[in-house]
């Protein structure tokens, strides 16, 4: 009976860990250029004495889900989101350049354009910053122009340009602060062709339905899993039982 206990153990313990990662996409599935993620897992027969019957669930993988999300059109100057593959550079909270889908721009009170998380938003030479009293601006290509909204009118002037990088996404991992970083540690060089739409944002690539259905069919493997060990321990009753009447 310790051997089925121990099967429906790994059984259980990560189907309780993959309901989790379903959980944490339906609660970002209305988070802005959010990716979904899936986790894998695969069976491993338990090698020893006598034919391996037994086989046990182990770790596999954690796989970022890069598919597009939904475009918006909101009308907001401050607002982009990538078209098709590419990223865009920010400075994260540790000081290391990080990518992210999300376009939703703010302008702190030091000038600084910023993500909604409050990471600098970096340009071709480093964080950009926008002059105060503008109206701003945010060509396809990602440069940045200011028109003052005081003095000679119509005067625009350019102040940066979005860096905008496109590595390989097998090359990308996902950090504790949500950002993608290159697993090499480095940066990513500048790519020319990524293009962005303007007031535009990208919604989270989730699939609302599919990940209810998915909550649905794990939420039975565990429960499957949970009455096997009850079994397990009924059967262990019964075997203590016998063995008491025998003596």
């Amino acid at each position: 009976m310790d051997r089925l206990i121990y099967t429906s153990m790994t059984g259980a313990k990560h189907a309780f860990m993959r309901q989790a990662g379903v959980a944490h996409n339906l609660a970002n599935a209305s988070t802005i250029g959010y990716r979904s993620q899936e986790h894998h897992f695969r069976a491993v027969p338990l090698q020893g004495e006598g034919f391996p019957s037994r086989t046990f669930t182990v770790d596999a993988s954690v796989k970022d889900v890069m598919d597009q999300g939904p475009m918006m059109f909101t009308g907001r100057s401050l607002d982009v989101a990538v078209q098709g593959k590419g990223w865009i550079a920010v400075q994260g909270a540790d000081g290391r350049e990080g990518y992210t889908r999300a376009g939703s721009f703010n302008v702190n009170a030091n000038g600084q354009l910023q993500t909604k998380d409050g990471n600098n938003v970096m340009g071709e030479g480093g964080p950009i910053s926008i002059p105060p009293d503008s109206t701003i601006a945010i060509a396809p290509d990602g440069t940045i122009s200011v028109v003052p909204t005081f003095g000679t009118p119509n005067t625009t002037n350019v102040v940066g340009r979005l860096k905008l990088v496109n590595p390989p996404e097998e090359q990308l991992e996902r950090g504790a602060d949500g950002l993608f970083r290159q697993k090499n540690g480095q940066p990513a060089e500048l790519d020319a062709n990524v293009r962005v739409a303007p007031e535009t944002l990208e919604g989270s690539n989730v699939n609302v339905v599919d990940a209810m259905v998915n909550m649905i069919s794990i939420a039975r493997q565990f429960d499957m899993q949970m009455k096997m060990l009850q079994n397990a321990d009924a059967n262990a009753r019964a075997s203590g039982q016998l063995l008491a009447y025998a003596r």
